[in-house]
């Protein structure tokens, strides 16, 4: 099981190196999706999966109170997108995007942090 942990944090750890390197790489495909109600289900899913696989895993981690609360908080995440609905969702997918020029890179070395530390703490 924590195979599937190694792999989501190698996988952010390349979103974010893409998103480092060209925002509109990603952040492009997102403005044509984000209004698809793939993309919601999709985020409401992998982060309740995220949480509770983190929240299951922790005792085997290296930092079990830190991962454990990553879980806590991406269960949270999804709770907060269910009550919110599709909608409000969009809106803040929207508003988001529009964070992309100034902000694109940082959060693609914030993603790249958070991928890698998933992997370390499980390795």
């Amino acid at each position: 099981m924590t195979i599937l942990v190694i792999l989501f944090g190698a996988l952010t750890l390349l979103a974010g190196l893409v998103i480092s390197i060209n925002p509109e790489y990603v952040f492009g495909f997102l403005r044509k999706h984000f209004e698809k109600i793939e993309l919601y289900i999709l985020a409401v899913v992998v982060r309740l999966l995220l949480g509770i696989l983190l929240i299951y895993l922790s005792g085997v981690s290296k930092y079990p109170l830190v991962i454990e609360i990553l879980g806590w908080i991406s269960i949270i995440a999804a709770l907060v997108f269910l009550v919110i609905g599709r909608t409000k969702f969009n809106k803040l997918m929207s508003w988001a995007l529009s964070l992309v020029k100034p902000l694109g890179r940082v959060a693609g070395v914030i993603a790249m942090a958070f991928g890698a530390f998933l992997v370390y703490a499980f390795i």
